[in-house]
């Protein structure tokens, strides 16, 4: 079984009036201004997953910066999964400064089905994650056993958009904060593991894992037999970004890498299994 974990979709009106968008939210604005920045539906997804032989994917949310635009794009990720819940499990998005319409909106993503809260971006959201904003959130997402998804940024090397400033420096006051809270790092949790080679750093990520999400953007290859000596295959979600990258280009770079094929079966849907409970 091989499962996605960081997909993104979006409703057709987001598609249709996309400039729309563009104009009220920094977020989107950042990350889907560029005119080659694809915008796909639920049902691009299912027909890149047949295509790409994907059994399951996991739909993240963006960043938005309002209350009104996470509800209204959690709606389609509901109504997604609603619709496909053989092959789509969804995650939700909030906006923590909302403080208590944040909580409501945890407590009606769980009760759909959604799985987790993400992809949070505090930068761009305009929230301290390692402020006490973010224990209501917490607490809520405890209540539920929800997943956090978080992106995440390197601190060197090429700018790119979307890349922002969640670096290790910010993620890891925020891991030890809550160790019992189960929190996935996106695009390889911009450079975390490397950190796993400090002993107390190793044990405060019981709980943390990393995402492959945009790879082939970021690093070359040799980025996962890395990654896997310093915090084990079984840390590691295989995750595509689609639509900014076809599911088949990741795993077609898996798939050339010379890994014993029990650790190619725990990043490509192991892992996650075990993780959503499927």
């Amino acid at each position: 079984m091989i499962i996605d974990f960081h997909t993104h979709v979006f409703p057709p009106q987001i598609k249709k009036k996309r400039q729309q968008y563009i104009d009220s939210d920094p977020c989107f604005a950042v990350l889907y201004s560029p005119k080659e920045a694809k915008l796909a539906t639920a049902d691009e997804l299912i027909d890149s997953m047949d295509k790409e032989g994907i059994d399951i994917s996991v739909i993240v949310n963006i960043g938005w910066t309002t209350h009104e635009l996470c509800v209204e794009t959690n709606d389609y990720i509901l109504e997604s999964i609603a619709r496909y819940p053989k092959r789509l499990i969804g995650f939700g998005s909030v906006q923590p400064n909302s403080f208590d319409a944040a909580v409501a909106e945890i407590e009606r993503c769980a009760q759909g089905g959604m799985r987790g809260i993400g992809e949070i971006r505090p930068d761009m959201q305009l929230f301290d994650l390692n402020d006490e904003i973010m224990l209501p959130v917490i607490e809520t997402m405890r209540k539920h056993k929800l997943i956090l998804l978080t992106h995440a940024s390197e601190p060197v090397g090429h700018h790119y958009p979307g890349k922002g400033a969640i670096t290790p420096e910010m993620l890891y006051p925020f891991i030890t904060a809550f160790p019992d809270v189960t929190i996935i790092c996106a695009h390889w949790g911009g450079g975390l593991p490397f950190y796993a080679l400090m002993p107390e750093v190793k044990k405060a990520m019981k709980n943390v894992f990393f995402d492959t999400a945009a790879s082939p953007y970021l690093y070359s290859p040799e980025i996962y037999p890395q990654v896997i000596q310093l915090v084990s295959a079984d840390k590691i979600l295989f995750g595509s970004d689609y639509p900014l990258l076809a599911q088949g280009r990741l795993l077609k770079e898996i798939n050339s890498l010379d890994l014993a094929q029990e650790t190619k079966s725990l990043i490509l849907g192991g892992n996650a299994r075990r993780l959503l409970g499927i």
